[in-house]
């Protein structure tokens, strides 16, 4: 059975020492991986680890928290140790990201989007999420540029994802990816072309349960993105992408379908989505 995991982070320094053990060890399990940038420097080491192996892809891009320099605490008692994650105030440089952009082995542009859940006391909410909508536009010009897909992050931000992705089409279309909202917001991104990501959330409880039941397999991709949100009997671990096995279990289980069509249909729908080929 082959599975693509869509969104990985293995170009994350939690990898440092062993991204290459990771990756064979996917790879070998007959999992192909997108290994996502969060901001330029983790985009770049993305595009490099994708020239050494076969079966593993990039996206570039500036995760949303990193417009902002400080940090923030990622915390889960049933995950990860507690994290301070920092984030580095990047300027966005349209150029730079092209010329990474244009390379063979990117297939998206991402992680990009909005995230307004990470506001912390004394920020300038209203200025930072402009700053926000402001970058999102500029990104979905670049891959309307280089004719690839997005893959987008959104937290607490889905109407105004909406209006910008209708204001401002990409051409390819892409992925909302980590998808937390509900059935009917799902169908509006569906209704303009995007697929859903699903990924190890989806095993913590049934709360995802009429999500996964509403909506056709076509319209879904799986992803880890790995190192956080390890699926469930993993939860607690460091995640990587030969767990995304696990995500593909739950939705089968979920609509009462087999793996193996579930694993067809997602991988079809990634290598589609991002124009990849085995």
């Amino acid at each position: 059975m082959n599975l693509i995991d869509s969104h990985a982070h293995v170009n994350f320094a939690v990898y440092s020492d062993d991204y290459d053990e990771v990756l064979r060890r996917s790879l070998s399990q007959g999992v192909r991986v997108v290994n996502v940038g969060t901001q330029y420097t983790t985009s770049n080491r993305a595009v490099k680890y994708a020239h050494q192996f076969e079966g593993v892809w990039a996206a570039v891009g500036t995760h949303p928290v990193h417009l902002k320099k400080g940090s923030f605490d990622y915390s889960d008692s049933d995950e990860l140790d507690s994290t301070e994650i920092q984030t580095i105030g990047e300027d966005f440089d349209y150029v730079k990201y092209l010329e990474l952009a244009k390379d063979s082995k990117v297939v998206a542009i991402g992680e990009i989007g909005l995230d307004y859940h990470h506001f912390e006391d004394g920020d300038d909410i209203k200025g930072l999420k402009d700053r926000q909508k402001e970058v999102l536009i500029e990104f979905i010009q670049l891959a309307n540029e280089v004719d690839k897909p997005v893959m987008i992050h959104c937290w607490d931000g889905y109407p105004d994802l909406l209006e910008i992705l209708t204001e401002h089409p990409v051409n390819k279309k892409g992925v909302i990816h980590s998808f937390i909202g509900g059935y009917k917001t799902a169908n509006k991104f569906i209704e303009l072309g995007y697929k859903i990501g699903l990924n190890g959330m989806i095993t913590y409880s049934d709360t995802y349960h009429r999500l996964i039941r509403e909506i056709d397999l076509s319209h879904i991709i799986l992803e880890t993105d790995c190192p956080y949100l390890a699926p469930v009997p993993h939860k607690g671990e460091r995640n990587e992408p030969a767990l995304v096995f696990e995500v593909a279990k739950t939705i089968a289980a979920v609509k009462d379908i087999a793996i193996e069509l579930v694993a067809e249909s997602t991988t079809i729908n990634t290598e589609r989505l991002f124009n990849i080929s085995k």
